[in-house]
């Protein structure tokens, strides 16, 4: 039986700490499953962040969106429970999580969750 992916973040030391720029990250093949009818969801994750002391390191997220592949979880959720996993991770100054959702039952669902760090 193979292991499910972790969800254990990984970050790195922001290179240029010094200089507020900003990263945009896609992930065009995200999945997961309707909570109620165990139906597939699919989206697109978009992420933009200005780091603060850590960036993202892509692997790992990439092991830990494939971890909500099997998990029940409503659009609304998903995208904030990946915006507060993230921001707590890396710590950035700002970040913003889309889950662009497809087309399901004729209903087009677009979420997006931001966070601002105090006093920025």
């Amino acid at each position: 039986m193979p292991t499910r992916p972790s969800k254990a973040l990984e970050t790195f030391p922001n290179p240029h700490p010094g200089r507020a720029y900003e990263i945009d990250i896609t992930c065009p093949e995200f999945t997961s499953v309707c909570p109620i009818t165990g139906q597939p969801d699919f989206a697109t994750i978009r992420i933009t962040y200005v780091p603060g002391p850590r960036c993202i390191e892509l692997k790992s997220l990439k092991l830990y969106f494939w971890a909500y592949r099997d998990e029940g979880v409503f659009y609304e959720n998903v995208t904030n429970l990946i915006l507060d996993d993230l921001v707590a991770a890396c710590d950035p100054v700002r970040m913003t999580v889309v889950g662009d959702f497809n087309v399901r039952g004729g209903i087009k669902t677009v979420v997006t969750a931001r966070y601002q760090r105090s006093g920025e």
